[in-house]
């Protein structure tokens, strides 16, 4: 760290003089123009142009040796990290399967489309626009969509309904989606200050938002789990036990989902902590009292299905404990 003493000019303009070292690196010399980032912290960001600002962020990619799912990580390792501008190349050739298959793939990531395409090259591109993305309402829009999958998938592992199964496996596409934009957004702000300020967010916002969807992906992975899960239909006092258990698991999220995102009162995350703690107690002696039966391919199946109850409620927890550090960070904790 460095110090320097602000210096008065010409009367009415506060001066700092920067570090040598860090402008060469840079390239700023007299008259190069610089971003000022004001923060309501009392501290002051300052930015070389060069370092992203509104720049299109390139990546070109030798994809002759990727197979389909080596293909799908690539594209959306370079999509979650903010490449705007992404170029597969095949010296041989893309055929059309392969064309096509690369359409689909980008039509998963939001705001990417195929910008061009031909024989041995395919370019895809991001639309998006920081400027009107709402990454609360993402996160919101998440939050819904996870606990109907959840809600559903668990039905349908009573009912054994495979038809309503395979739409909940299908909808994990939507939260794939939205927590890929939300992570686009959290790593370029690593790098890109602009985009912070687009966002119209502080950096501790946005991490928030991030935690915050990357427990709600997490649990509609444990909801595409359940759903797969899906076979022969529960007698009816276990299905009613089971349901019963995963509403209280999804409520514990929803509750601490309210703290986070929506500003309700944090005694709600504390409850919801405690819920979990009961609920996880209550799961462990249900899952012993399995072993009373006398079908083990049931006790298989139902045993998976409480850990993914279980730990849609640690998931919730982790909301509600991110939800107290959010209101403690804006100093509204309830005084004593």
């Amino acid at each position: 760290m460095e110090t320097r003493k602000v210096q008065l000019s010409g009367g009415t303009t506060y001066t700092v003089s920067l570090p040598k070292s860090w402008a060469t690196e840079h390239r700023i010399d007299a008259g190069s123009t610089l971003r000022l980032h004001p923060k309501g912290n009392g501290s002051l960001l300052v930015e070389s142009m060069g370092n992203g600002g509104g720049d299109e962020r390139t990546a070109s990619v030798d994809s002759s040796g990727l197979d389909g799912e080596g293909l799908a990580r690539t594209i959306h390792a370079l999509y979650v990290v903010g490449v705007d501008r992404i170029r597969l190349v095949d010296e041989t050739t893309h055929s059309t399967e392969r064309r096509s298959a690369i359409t689909r793939l980008a039509g998963r990531l939001s705001g990417l489309e195929v910008l061009e395409a031909s024989d041995t090259a395919v370019t895809l591109r991001s639309l998006l626009d920081a400027g009107s993305v709402s990454i609360r309402k993402s996160v919101l829009r998440l939050k819904l969509v996870t606990l109907g999958m959840h809600r559903d998938a668990v039905r349908a592992f009573v009912s054994g309904d495979r038809s309503l199964a395979e739409a909940v496996i299908e909808r994990d596409d939507e939260a794939d989606r939205l927590f890929a934009m939300v992570t686009r957004y959290f790593r370029r702000s690593l790098s890109n200050l602009a985009v912070i300020d687009e966002l119209d967010l502080s950096r501790d916002e946005l991490f928030e938002y991030y935690y915050v969807a990357r427990q709600f992906e997490r649990i509609a992975d444990h909801a595409e789990k359940i759903a797969r899960l899906a076979g022969e239909d529960q007698s009816d006092d276990l299905g009613d036990a089971l349901a019963s258990h995963a509403d209280r698991a999804r409520t514990i999220a929803d509750h601490a989902a309210d703290v986070a995102l929506s500003n309700a009162h944090v005694e709600m995350a504390y409850d919801a902590t405690a819920d979990r703690d009961e609920l996880v107690e209550e799961l462990d002696a249900f899952g012993h009292e399995l072993h009373d039966r006398d079908e083990p391919g049931e006790i298989h199946r139902v045993s998976l299905l409480l850990d993914s109850i279980e730990r849609t409620a640690e998931y919730g927890a982790n909301v509600a404990e991110m939800a107290v550090q959010r209101t403690a960070r804006r100093n509204e904790l309830p005084e004593v």
